[in-house]
């Protein structure tokens, strides 16, 4: 009987969305392979159990490739193809197919209709059982070691034991130690930044308002030609909310020169100065005995509102129809160019994405594998690609882990 060490085998070094996908695609395809996913911790999947608040936000109802590489701030241009080949509807359709059914949440997001990421684990986990994939937790890889002629295998020496490999995949997301190896092998890394942040700020404007949203605000950083627009979340640091989220993932790298110290404007009703104007020209007609500071612009709330009067030289007891064009300058100036000064970041809730990673031109996109070291296969966040908030980063995930493990069980 043929042993393991002479069948053709298949080393997964990352136990996550991406390597999950890559070892359960390349077993389907070819039954006689010995497919091993490596992970370095007790468990496997950890980013999808947490990913989405516990609910796991598989990916995104944007089902044109086209539109859909625009979510990409690094990498878009390399997933079009990949992503006419699997995207978003395909993963819908994937999970359906293993008895996980999806929904559409208003924003695009899909979710398990279950709300719980434990679906999508052990759809995964399932899958890779009934394929034949071994996953073997707690193996810390410690070396990669390329052919030592051609047709050899690649060998992957873990604390443990010693893998042999005729194809490798790696998929072990921001692992400066992977990152390190792969660089002395030849490949160039592009050095990590962190993406997807919250920003720190202290302001007397939005002090003490932690929780409190506005429904659709545009921010902008002028110093770096950078704009976002979507929902804001005031924090007890500061800014979050898919806006932010937004911004901080276009200017990761630039906003990483500054070290996260810059100004923010933030226009936050999301219209120009003559909407607005004509907003505060109506107020002043129509609330003529209303005070000011207790009846909001277009539905701003009203904590909020009271502190961008006030910072606006609004007294408490100004009426609207006393309201002077100072005033209503005021007004205007906080409302679509209230400028906040940016100390620092933090990471959004548990979903760290980094911009950073194996350079895109080394990487053949028709099959995910390396153009410099034949064998040798990459998926995930690995490479320098990342995305906004939505379920964008799972999908950039599944459509490399789709076609690298296609590509390996050829």
């Amino acid at each position: 009987m043929c042993t393991f060490a002479c069948m053709k085998q298949v080393v997964i070094i990352g136990g996550g969305a991406a390597g999950f996908f890559a070892a359960i695609r390349c077993a389907e395809l070819d039954r006689e392979a010995q497919v091993v996913i490596l992970e370095r911790g007790k468990d496997v999947l950890g980013k999808v159990k947490i990913s989405g608040g516990g609910r796991c936000n598989v990916t995104h109802a944007c089902f044109e490739p086209r539109e859909l590489v625009k979510f990409y701030p690094r990498g878009s241009k390399e997933l079009l193809g990949p992503f006419h080949r699997f995207a978003c509807g395909d993963t819908m359709a994937w999970f359906e197919r293993r008895g996980v059914d999806t929904k559409i949440e208003a924003d695009g997001r899909v979710f398990p209709v279950s709300d719980n990421s434990q679906s999508i684990v052990d759809a995964l986990t399932t899958a890779a059982q009934v394929s034949g994939v071994r996953v073997l937790t707690q193996q810390r890889v410690e070396k990669i070691v390329p052919p030592a002629s051609p047709g050899a295998p690649w060998l992957v020496q873990s604390e443990k034991k010693e893998w042999p490999a005729h194809k490798l995949l790696i998929a072990t997301g921001s692992n400066p130690k992977i990152w390190d190896q792969l660089r002395a092998l030849g490949h160039q890394i592009v050095p990590p930044v962190p993406s997807l942040f919250t920003f720190h700020i202290k302001d007397p404007r939005i002090a003490g308002l932690e929780g409190i949203s506005v429904p659709l605000a545009q921010v902008r950083i002028p110093a770096l030609k950078l704009k976002a627009e979507g929902p804001l979340l005031i924090t007890h640091w500061g800014l979050s909310g898919p806006g932010i989220l937004r911004l901080s993932a276009w200017g990761a790298r630039l906003l990483a020169e500054t070290n996260y110290r810059f100004s923010l404007e933030v226009n936050w009703l999301n219209k120009d100065n003559d909407q607005v104007k004509d907003l505060l020209d109506t107020a002043k007609r129509e609330w003529a005995r209303k005070l000011v500071q207790a009846h909001p612009l277009a539905d701003l709330p009203a904590r909020l509102w009271r502190q961008l009067s006030f910072a606006a030289g609004i007294p408490a007891e100004l009426r609207w129809a006393d309201a002077s064009k100072t005033h209503l300058h005021g007004l205007l100036s906080q409302l679509t160019n209230c400028a906040l000064l940016v100390k620092g970041k933090s990471a959004f809730k548990e979903e760290f994405v980094t911009a950073g990673g194996i350079h895109l031109p080394e990487v053949d996109f028709k099959t995910f594998e390396s153009r410099l070291l034949a064998g040798l296969y990459f998926a995930g966040e690995v490479l320098d690609i990342d995305a906004i908030t939505g379920g964008f980063n799972f999908q950039a995930a599944w459509t490399g882990g789709w076609i690298a493990g296609e590509a390996m069980a050829q």
